[in-house]
């Protein structure tokens, strides 16, 4: 007699190993390399204006089998794949990733509310609200995005680097210091900052302007979202958390670049925006006065307003602060620096950590460390930040230093030096173990940061791109945005 212990049908079983054995089968070479073709041709369509013809090819994209697959694999793979939505659904096994392809579909598409958490904002007392969709409204927000993406990318502001392709905080504060460090260069900085840009967006506005199925774009919009078993309604803002949602937000900003070339041709005026931080340099007090008036009327037909706490207009020789780097002329000089609150933030992270470490041994507190003390370095490591990692350093060695004399009440200082600290070629206080080395704020190698072109388009000059991730790789780690697929598909013949 043939007995079955299990109590899933044999079809079923069947089913998810076919489902397994097909997502596993997937050459993603070809689907990336389909899917950037696609992205090249919707570029080049924006380029030339021919609106009909991009509307088409993203429809192309958007309901194609290989556009849902890479979809389903960016939502799989990225930080917040396992963090579920309201429905508690998570794709974690191949055959429900493949399910889940086969499952997308734009007809009649509704999206379900999103789930509302706080987060603490490093140094505030306020809370940032932090939305989490659902693993089909991710995919179908991933899966639309990389349709609107190479449009968005085509019309966008030049001196616009926050959410962008292959730049980063660093192609900003590059192009800062060229407008800035010439002794002709303009003396007066607008430092603005957009109140609550991502939850105060007009969702009219974004319906009118952004190239995309409507139909779509609204229900991500207006999913509204689900905060301690209560449900609320979204009538403005895109939530954040959202795949989709910088695009929309960078939409939205772009065009301020051009209004104020328009306004001020031949003067010393150069907008500079990373997200919704931006500085503007005027050659005087009233220019920058009369273009902080351009810029909340031009926010206020979007229904966004200038934050008046965190909208200042500085001398350069008084300083500023910009993306966590001060810039300031001495006696003439323009240097950029980690800025004091950078500075802060980092200490106090580290604090924490070693606080945490009451019960830890030594190498579990390396391991905590480490990546803390290298992302900081390397974010700041393209400027004059020298001095600032050697005071890092010898504050890391002394919060070390009370954990280790904590540990160990009685035993004396040798004792508690020959324990943690060990002699490395001509250095002898190196915080390791016989596996583990804690890194150093000052081993990091400081260099120039050689600035993105800012008329290349990435999915129109690919090769410049490709070449300038070849030699990042070998000078500077390289920062990449999660929409970043094209270079890793490198065709034989140029494009």
């Amino acid at each position: 007699m043939n007995v079955r212990h299990s109590i899933t049908p044999i079809g079923e079983k069947r089913t998810d190993r076919d489902l397994t054995r097909q997502w596993e089968s997937i050459d993603w070479k070809k689907v990336r390399s389909y899917v950037n073709r696609l992205q090249t041709r919707i570029a080049k369509a924006t380029r030339e204006g021919k609106w009909n013809l991009v509307k088409r090819l993203q429809y192309l994209l958007t309901h194609s089998y290989y556009g849902k697959l890479l979809a389903v694999r960016i939502v799989t793979q990225n930080q917040g794949a396992r963090t579920p939505g309201i429905d508690g659904e998570r794709w974690l096994r191949p055959h429900e990733k493949m399910q889940a392809t086969l499952s997308i579909t734009c007809n009649r598409y509704k999206a379900k509310p999103l789930k509302r958490i706080y987060i603490p904002k490093p140094g505030k007392d306020t809370k940032r609200p932090l939305s989490i969709p659902t693993m089909y409204d991710r995919a179908m927000q991933a899966l639309y995005a990389l349709a609107l993406q190479p449009a968005a990318e085509t019309c966008a502001d030049k001196r616009s680097f926050g959410f962008r392709l292959f730049r980063s905080a660093q192609d900003a504060a590059q192009y800062a210091f060229n407008c800035l460090h010439n002794p002709k260069s303009a003396q007066w900085i607008l430092e603005g900052d957009i109140k609550g840009c991502f939850d105060n967006i007009s969702h009219n506005w974004l319906e009118k302007n952004v190239p995309m199925d409507r139909s779509v774009l609204s229900q991500f919009l207006k999913a509204g979202y689900v905060f301690e078993k209560n449900l609320y309604h979204t009538d403005r803002g895109t939530p954040q958390g959202g795949i989709i949602s910088p695009i929309l937000a960078n939409i939205t900003l772009d065009g301020l670049e051009s209004i104020l070339d328009e306004q001020y041709p031949d003067m010393k005026v150069h907008f500079i925006r990373y997200a919704d931080d931006f500085m503007v340099t005027a050659p005087s007090k009233e220019v920058a006065e009369e273009i902080c008036e351009l810029i909340r009327i031009f926010l206020t037909e979007r229904g966004l307003e200038l934050s008046e706490s965190k909208t200042l207009i500085t001398h350069i020789n008084d300083g500023f602060d910009f993306l966590g780097w001060s810039f300031r002329k001495y006696d003439g000089i323009l240097l950029i620096k980690p800025s004091r609150e950078s500075i802060r933030k980092v200490t106090d992270k580290i604090h924490e950590i070693i606080h945490k470490a009451t019960a830890w041994n030594q190498e579990q507190l390396i391991q905590a460390l480490n990546p803390v003390i290298i992302g900081w370095s390397n974010y700041h490591r393209h400027i004059v930040a020298k001095e600032t990692f050697q005071k890092l350093d010898h504050i890391v060695w002394n919060m070390l230093w009370r954990w280790a004399k904590r540990r160990h009440p009685q035993k004396d200082r040798r004792w508690v030096a020959r324990r943690y600290w060990h002699t490395e070629a001509s250095r002898n206080w190196v915080f390791k173990t016989e596996t583990t080395k804690l890194a150093m704020f000052a081993d990091t190698m400081i260099r120039r940061h050689n600035m993105v072109k800012l008329n290349k388009n990435p999915y129109l000059d690919r090769k410049y791109f490709l070449e300038r991730v070849d030699k990042a790789r070998n000078n500077t780690p390289w920062i990449q945005t999660r929409f970043s697929y094209f270079p890793y598909c490198r065709p034989a013949n140029g494009l």
